[in-house]
């Protein structure tokens, strides 16, 4: 079975160790960019690729979980894997609580870190394509008039069209109108599909 798509970043102060790890990731065809200092891979690291970082904990310039706290006060939401050599539970634990994906303790073995990449990879994608297809949504709510998202944010919150008529000071027909005009322009086909839409938007809440 071919790797999910995307970029492994594998960040490791020994030397050897990254050569290690490389070379077991990419003998299971995952593609690989190592480094041994956390400077050179926030230069190299690009937020917009589909990846996932498999870091160690005891980073002597920016220990782990303080880079982990760095990428997410960024809204870079790369799926962390942490490895150590000296990890304990508290540890662990505030890494898996702040969204780290796994955590393993080294040695790890080729198959399990095969495995936690993979799944790591497999989240990125997903979070990628939510990403977009929220994007989507967005461009098209900004194509609504001023009427049709007040009838958007009232029917996502599941008013009636009478009672959405009475709250604008308009016709129930005119309400059936401009619902017509949000489910076209939202590309939407249902209800329920509109306020799912709505939803991802924060709209109706």
């Amino acid at each position: 079975m071919s790797p999910p798509a995307g970029i492994v970043y594998l960040l490791d102060d020994e030397p050897e160790m990254v050569k290690a790890l490389s070379r077991a990731l990419r003998a299971k065809q995952f593609e690989v960019r190592g480094f041994t200092s956390v400077f050179a891979f926030l230069e190299s690291f690009r937020p917009q690729d589909t990846g996932c970082l498999v870091l160690d904990v005891a980073m002597p310039e920016l220990d782990g979980l303080e880079l982990q706290r760095r990428l997410t006060r960024e809204g870079i939401l790369i799926p962390i894997i942490f490895l150590t050599g000296h990890g304990d539970i508290p540890m662990s634990v505030s890494a898996i609580k702040a969204g780290a994906t796994d955590f393993l303790t080294k040695p790890v073995e080729a198959g399990t870190l095969a495995r936690a990449v993979r799944a790591a990879l497999e989240l990125a994608e997903t979070r990628r394509q939510t990403i977009a297809e929220t994007a989507a949504l967005a461009a098209r709510f900004a194509t609504l008039t001023r009427r049709e998202r007040e009838v958007m944010e009232h029917v996502s919150a599941g008013h009636l069209n009478k009672q959405i008529a009475f709250d604008l000071g308009t016709g129930e027909q005119n309400i059936k109108i401009h619902r017509a005009h949000v489910m076209k322009k939202m590309g939407v086909n249902s209800l329920a599909d509109l306020v799912r839409a709505a939803g991802r938007l924060g709209i109706g809440k």
